[in-house]
């Protein structure tokens, strides 16, 4: 059976651990969903070009300490050089293929379709003022700021809601599986209780049960990161899953290298 290996919220920035860290393959392709390290890092795409002889794809998709002491222009337009530098080794070698997930639409098969983004979250007004202050990515990120955040947001809904109507009318064969850095819902099942009363948790999830994106059938699977905790669960006919490391003196509790989804 058909399987991706997930892994997110590796945070190799941390203790500058890309060199240490290694991934057995458990599935034929792999999804890095976010927060694997830092892309300004000399050694991120080391650690990125190091899994390509093991998997025969590697899907990325950009958490948000992905662009720290950047900003989203300046390391978009490297991640796509760099893609495009190991497509063209891959003519003339056994490396596995890379795929930035970002609004990308991906068919892993002819009835199978991943679609992936960061999808930021939105962030409500209430917490606005106490996010500017509380939440690193506002001073971390180059030119980055709540309505830039919420914008963003709201493109990247706008573009999963497209595709999914998409292919649920047209393609209606097909089965989705979402990948997504930021969590989709607000449910006490996807969050840890510790953190129910909290003044920034809309930078962290967003409620998207009334969205196209989630009440479609052909939506399968979301897989996310972001919030450090691991769930592995079925809502509304999708099943929603995460494997999330955490920081290294922080772990998330279940965290599992070769954990899979098949489909």
């Amino acid at each position: 059976m058909p399987a991706i290996q997930i892994i997110s919220d590796l945070h190799l920035e941390e203790h500058g651990d890309y060199s240490n860290f290694e991934i057995t393959p458990s599935a034929p392709y792999l999804a890095l969903i976010g927060d694997i390290g830092n892309i300004d890092d000399v050694d991120y795409f080391n650690f990125i070009k190091h899994q390509l002889p093991k998997f025969e794809i590697v899907f990325i998709i950009f958490g948000n300490h992905e662009a720290y002491f950047s900003n989203w222009p300046s390391i978009k337009r490297k991640f796509k050089e760099f893609e495009a530098e190991m497509d063209m080794l891959n003519e003339n070698s056994s490396l596995g293929k890379i795929v930035l997930l970002d609004q990308t639409r991906w068919d892993l098969s002819p009835d199978v379709t991943i679609l992936g983004c960061t999808l930021f979250s939105n962030i409500s007004p209430e917490q606005k003022q106490r996010m500017k202050s509380s939440l690193s990515d506002f001073s971390f990120i180059d030119y980055w700021s709540v309505d830039k955040h919420n914008e963003a947001h709201a493109s990247d809904l706008a573009w999963l809601n497209k595709q999914v109507e998409h292919i649920s009318k047209d393609e209606p064969h097909r089965k989705i599986i979402i990948l997504t850095h930021h969590c989709p819902t607000t449910s006490s099942r996807a969050t840890d209780s510790r953190h129910d009363n909290s003044n920034i948790s809309s930078g962290f999830m967003s409620e998207l049960s009334r969205e196209i994106c989630w009440k479609r059938s052909a939506v399968k699977i979301w897989v996310f990161g972001h919030t450090h905790f691991n769930v592995d669960y079925t809502e509304d006919g999708k099943r929603m899953v995460t494997n999330q490391k955490g920081y290294r003196y922080r772990r998330a509790p279940g965290f599992d290298l070769k954990k899979r989804i098949e489909f």
